[in-house]
């Protein structure tokens, strides 16, 4: 139902937009630690179309493997590695969930993903039929620079791989300091 219409019809030629009624969810990517800033629009957004709002936490440290049975499951990428209490981090940020959403009026829920950001979001919005993926800007930063030269941005490569409208909620915007007049 959230599909974008074909607007041409054949020998007719274009067809006026009719608007559809949105009725998918609304899933925001959250990390750890996100500002409120983003949980808040996610929340008005899915509020304002009435639907429900998915709230979905990326393991980056682990990836999906199909087992010979056909089911899917999360293996850490690096066993042998820091032992990073993954269900910890997801306790905690649904703690955090409950606390901003919980009396809004919106019906949320949470989940734990493995593997890329942006595949695993992806998957899930098409899983999920989501009208729109929200997700935060990074923090202002060399650290956030950084990653985001190694790895790219969650919201470009979102916006590359999939059809659904991709809001990005600015967490941290470049105020431009105007000179005074003499100065």
């Amino acid at each position: 139902m959230n599909e974008p219409a074909d607007m041409t019809r054949a020998g007719t030629g274009a067809i006026p937009n009719v608007p559809r009624r949105i009725t998918g969810p609304v899933l925001m990517g959250v990390v750890p630690g996100q500002p409120l800033a983003v949980i808040h629009r996610a929340a008005e957004l899915a509020h304002s179309l009435n639907v429900q709002l998915i709230c979905a936490y990326v393991d980056v440290t682990t990836y999906l493997a199909e087992e010979p049975d056909g089911r899917t499951g999360a293996l850490p990428i690096d066993p042998d590695g820091i032992d990073d209490d993954i269900e910890g981090i997801s306790a905690g940020i649904k703690e955090r969930l409950q606390e901003a959403l919980d009396g809004s009026g919106v019906h949320w829920s949470f989940v734990t993903l493995a593997g890329d950001p942006a595949r695993a979001l992806g998957r899930l919005a098409g899983s999920s039929d989501a009208s729109v993926i929200v997700v935060g800007t990074r923090e202002r930063g060399l650290g956030a620079r950084l990653e985001e030269l190694l790895v790219g941005s969650v919201a470009v490569h979102l916006t590359h791989r999939q059809h659904r409208p991709v809001l990005v909620v600015p967490l941290a915007p470049h105020r431009k300091q105007h000179r005074q007049e003499g100065h």
